[in-house]
This record gives C-alpha cells, structure tokens and sequence, in this order.
C-alpha cells in the first residue's frame, strides 16, 4: 500500500466494458510528512474519495482484490481514506537523523 493525495480526476466515456461505471482519479504518492515524491498513477476509486483528500491506494495484483476491482483491468485502486497518521517519535527521528 502507498500513501498518496487525489490530485485530479480522469473523464474518459470510452472504455473498457468492465470498466463502467469507475471513477478515475489522479493520485501524487506522499512520504509520511505528506510532501509529495516524483509521479503519479491513475487510480479506480473503490471508496467514494475526492480531489484534495489523502489515500492509501495499491498496485499491481494487489488492485485487484477489492470488491470493485475483482477480475478487471486495473493497475492502481484506492481502497482507503485516510483520517489520521500516527507515528512514533522515535521513528520521526529516527527518520531525521538519516536524512
């Protein structure tokens, strides 16, 4: 699982027939300080999540487990809303001792 912010939103009326009725939504993976890292994947949305909001999103095989997913064509599936991290001080400085 990775954690990323919908960032935008993909329209697209032509498609695959197992694929209607999916919303496609842009999504910019964050490090656990919510700062953005390089790229982004275009991700079915199985939760009802919007632009702005922070996700945790899967890939690969992983994207198709979801109840929306199962036997479809997708490389990238948001499965969660994120309402809050919590992590240990002892990680974060860890973290900044590293860096």
């Amino acid at each position: 699982m990775h954690l990323g912010k919908v960032i935008g939103t993909v329209w697209s009326t032509r498609k695959d027939e197992k694929l209607v009725g999916a919303k496609f939504l842009i999504v910019q993976q964050l490090d656990l300080d919510y700062k953005p890292k390089n790229g982004f994947v275009v991700a079915v949305d199985s939760v009802g999540a919007g632009v702005g909001e922070i996700v945790l999103f899967a890939q690969g095989s992983s994207a198709r487990q979801t109840t929306f997913t199962k036997d479809k064509p997708v490389d990238a599936v948001i499965m969660a809303i994120v309402d809050k991290l919590d992590i240990s001080v002892k990680e974060k400085l860890k973290e900044i001792v590293e860096n």
